[in-house]
């Protein structure tokens, strides 16, 4: 069973930075796709970010375009996502998420459409 590991969250004030990162348990796992998701208090869990394997595409929620930025690191088998220019609404448990095989571009910003999850990691922001 492969297990994500998320790190990273913590406290900033808006218009900081934060930089999450989550590393799969096996070092044999290969992703078809990586996901960023988050839930605030009280709210439905959202999609964030996404990267598929195939064709090295990226997918953002309209919300964090451009101040966020997903990015893998096959080498230490890792998915991170740098934000910046953080803002209140940011404020959420951040949850990375693992597919196996192959999805369909359309299917990224499912959260059903994900294998595994990691435990999640609370970013707070504060004005």
């Amino acid at each position: 069973q492969v297990q994500l590991v998320e790190s990273g969250g913590g406290s900033v004030q808006s218009g900081g930075s934060l930089r999450l990162s989550c590393a799969a348990s096996e070092r044999t796992f290969s992703s078809g796709a990586w996901g960023w998701f988050r839930q605030a208090p009280g709210q439905r869990r959202e999609f964030v970010a996404a990267w598929r394997r195939s064709g090295g595409n990226t997918a953002y929620a309209d919300s964090v375009k451009g101040r966020f930025t997903i990015s893998v690191d096959d080498s230490k088998n890792m998915v991170n996502l740098q934000m910046t220019n953080l803002e209140p609404g940011d404020t959420a448990i951040y949850y990375c998420a693992a597919r196996v095989s192959r999805p369909i571009l359309s299917s990224l910003s499912v959260g059903s459409q994900y294998d595994y999850w990691g435990q999640g990691t609370q970013v707070t922001v504060s004005s």
